[in-house]
């Protein structure tokens, strides 16, 4: 199985902290916010890895090298000046991702959910991995039912399981084939003329939830969307005072 790690976005709200360092390369808990996904992506035994890039692309390779340290191949996918979104980007790094389904995780988020968990196919389009809706996220992103079936979070029909909404963790099981009909499903989006198109995975997500092709799972454990300075901060203290516990004084 191959990876992908969503890395290219501008942390426009974590300024000033990305004025001069890409959100993912972030320390925490002694180390950068990719780097645990590095290491739970090898632990799995994923050998081969995309990091799609954009926003400070050149402080990727010096700080992770070639993926060496972990037994991985890093692949780093440039694309250009402004990031081409998570769908554009996912189309993007197909060439690099292979025919078979792959893994598909946000740089910026952060968790204690087991990779090893997802199924080795999703049983549609796409598998998702689903947490409780966070504050600054109360109305969740779709509804799962008791058989795993993703739906819009709004009422269904009559009869129909309603389901818990809950919120997209960044992380999943993708077949390529997801990308196919990319443009029937983005129709005229900003960006989806371009060169590579740039555009939203959550349409093609929508359009596979609508032909009853998205699955997924509820983790109940640790979740951070790391998404402000102030959640960086939170998350970097819990990390260091579990692993003090564990392991005695964290590195900074």
């Amino acid at each position: 199985m191959r990876a992908l790690v969503f890395a290219a976005g501008k942390g426009e709200r974590m300024r000033p902290l990305t004025d001069t360092l890409p959100k993912p390369l972030l320390p925490v808990g002694g180390k950068p916010l990719i780097v645990w996904h590095l290491e739970k992506l090898a632990a799995l035994g994923v050998r081969e890895v995309v990091i799609n890039t954009s926003w400070l692309a050149d402080r990727f390779a010096p700080a992770l090298g070639d993926g060496a340290a972990w037994g991985l191949r890093l692949h780093y996918v440039h694309e250009g000046p402004e990031p081409l979104e998570t769908g554009g980007g996912m189309l993007n790094a197909l060439p690099w991702l292979g025919s078979e389904p792959f893994l598909a995780i946000a740089g910026d988020v952060f968790t204690d959910f087991d990779f090893a968990r997802l199924p080795r196919e999703p049983r549609g389009l796409a598998h998702l991995v689903m947490v409780e809706n966070p504050p600054h996220h109360p109305q969740g992103d779709f509804r799962l039912d008791h058989e795993g079936r993703l739906h819009p979070r709004t009422a269904g029909d009559a009869g129909e399981d309603p389901g818990t909404a809950l919120t997209f963790a960044g992380i999943g099981l993708y077949r390529p084939a997801l990308l196919a009909h990319w443009r029937e499903a983005v129709g005229n989006a900003p960006g989806a003329d371009g060169h590579p198109p740039r555009f939203k995975l959550r349409p093609l997500l929508e359009a596979a939830m609508a032909a009853g092709q998205l699955h997924g799972e509820r983790h109940a454990g640790h979740w951070t969307d790391v998404g402000t300075p102030e959640r960086l901060a939170a998350l970097d203290a819990g990390i260091r005072v579990t692993c003090r516990a564990i392991f005695g004084p964290v590195e900074s």
